[in-house]
């Protein structure tokens, strides 16, 4: 159990970072924002960005869980942060990686959804939000 409100709190306190990260993106301060995600990649899940990114959206679950021990916990951080780079690839008008990043969300996001046994109404709206980016 507490390993589980250790997992919860990591969580909650990297949306929180997250939407600081969102605020620069905003204001257009890219660089910034990006050094800060890759801040949070190296705090939270101890390797660099460009780490998840070479992994294909086929074998991401498999791979991070079977030959890397991560947590469904790790997973959802992984999820958030992705979706953070996808607005940022976005903003910057990089339609590919803005694609890319969004479809590794999603993955993620309905993973742990489908795999959590605690409710997240954030969670549903994410997954429901990152459909509707994709689809347009």
């Amino acid at each position: 159990m507490y390993q589980k409100d250790y997992i919860l709190r990591m969580i909650e306190m990297i949306r929180e970072l997250i939407m600081g990260i969102l605020g620069l993106i905003r204001k257009g301060d890219f660089e910034h924002a990006e050094k800060k995600i890759e801040t949070l990649y190296s705090d939270f899940l101890k390797e660099d960005s460009a780490f998840f990114s070479k992994i294909p959206v086929e074998n991401l679950t498999r791979k991070l869980l079977e030959e890397h021990n991560y947590t469904n916990g790790h997973l959802e951080i992984l999820a958030w942060l992705f979706d953070t780079q996808a607005e940022l690839e976005r903003s910057r008008g990089n339609d590919k990686l803005f694609l890319e990043y969004s479809k590794k969300a999603l993955l993620l996001f309905e993973f742990t959804e489908n795999e959590q046994k605690t409710y997240s109404s954030e969670r549903i709206e994410k997954i429901e939000a990152i459909k509707k980016r994709i689809s347009q």
